[in-house]
Protein backbone atom coordinates (compact mmCIF):
# COMPACT_ATOMS: atom_id res chain seq x y z
CA UNK A 1 0.00 0.00 0.00
CA UNK A 2 1.54 3.29 -0.77
CA UNK A 3 0.63 6.87 1.07
CA UNK A 4 -2.15 7.88 -1.38
CA UNK A 5 -4.12 5.05 -0.40
CA UNK A 6 -3.68 5.11 3.07
CA UNK A 7 -4.59 8.75 2.85
CA UNK A 8 -7.87 8.45 0.73
CA UNK A 9 -8.65 5.03 3.49
CA UNK A 10 -8.52 7.14 6.52
CA UNK A 11 -10.46 10.03 4.86
CA UNK A 12 -13.27 7.11 4.09
CA UNK A 13 -13.12 6.74 8.11
CA UNK A 14 -13.04 10.24 8.69
CA UNK A 15 -16.28 10.71 6.18
CA UNK A 16 -18.12 8.32 7.80
CA UNK A 17 -17.29 9.06 11.49
CA UNK A 18 -17.88 12.72 10.58
CA UNK A 19 -21.46 11.89 8.29
CA UNK A 20 -22.60 9.92 11.72
CA UNK A 21 -21.29 12.29 14.29
CA UNK A 22 -22.61 16.12 12.80
CA UNK A 23 -25.75 17.73 13.85
CA UNK A 24 -26.19 20.08 11.17
CA UNK A 25 -28.21 17.58 8.24
CA UNK A 26 -26.99 19.74 5.48
CA UNK A 27 -23.44 19.43 6.98
CA UNK A 28 -23.48 15.38 7.12
CA UNK A 29 -25.14 15.57 2.99
CA UNK A 30 -21.69 17.06 2.41
CA UNK A 31 -19.84 15.00 4.20
CA UNK A 32 -21.66 11.86 2.41
CA UNK A 33 -21.10 13.20 -0.62
CA UNK A 34 -17.29 14.20 -0.14
CA UNK A 35 -17.33 10.10 1.28
CA UNK A 36 -18.95 8.92 -2.19
CA UNK A 37 -16.34 10.72 -4.48
CA UNK A 38 -13.52 10.03 -2.36
CA UNK A 39 -14.32 5.85 -2.76
CA UNK A 40 -15.13 6.72 -6.66
CA UNK A 41 -11.16 7.53 -5.97
CA UNK A 42 -10.70 4.39 -4.29
CA UNK A 43 -12.64 2.21 -6.84
CA UNK A 44 -10.36 4.13 -9.89
CA UNK A 45 -7.23 2.71 -8.23
CA UNK A 46 -8.63 -0.83 -7.50
CA UNK A 47 -8.73 -0.52 -11.41
CA UNK A 48 -12.65 -1.07 -11.13
CA UNK A 49 -13.85 2.29 -13.24
CA UNK A 50 -17.36 0.72 -13.62
CA UNK A 51 -18.05 0.99 -10.29
CA UNK A 52 -16.08 4.25 -9.87
CA UNK A 53 -18.19 5.94 -12.53
CA UNK A 54 -21.40 4.53 -10.90
CA UNK A 55 -20.32 5.73 -7.24
CA UNK A 56 -19.50 9.36 -8.67
CA UNK A 57 -23.12 9.31 -10.19
CA UNK A 58 -25.41 7.60 -7.93
CA UNK A 59 -23.17 8.39 -4.60
CA UNK A 60 -22.06 11.81 -5.27
CA UNK A 61 -24.81 13.07 -7.61
CA UNK A 62 -28.01 11.90 -7.25
CA UNK A 63 -28.59 10.03 -3.81
CA UNK A 64 -26.88 14.03 -2.90
CA UNK A 65 -29.65 15.90 -4.83
CA UNK A 66 -32.26 13.99 -3.82
CA UNK A 67 -30.95 14.24 -0.25
CA UNK A 68 -30.99 18.05 -0.69
CA UNK A 69 -34.40 18.04 -1.74
CA UNK A 70 -35.47 16.31 1.01
CA UNK A 71 -33.76 19.25 3.19
CA UNK A 72 -35.63 21.18 1.52
CA UNK A 73 -38.83 19.89 1.83
CA UNK A 74 -38.07 19.37 5.47
CA UNK A 75 -37.32 22.83 6.08
CA UNK A 76 -40.59 24.34 3.71
CA UNK A 77 -42.89 21.96 6.23
CA UNK A 78 -41.42 23.24 9.68
CA UNK A 79 -41.78 27.07 8.00
CA UNK A 80 -45.39 25.88 7.46
CA UNK A 81 -45.89 24.69 10.86
CA UNK A 82 -44.35 27.49 12.31
CA UNK A 83 -46.41 30.22 10.60
CA UNK A 84 -49.89 28.67 12.06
Amino acid sequence: MNIIEIFLLIMLLICGIATCLTKNLMTSVIIFMSFSVVMSIVWGLLEAPDLAITEAAVGAGISSVLLFITLLMIQKIKDKTNEK
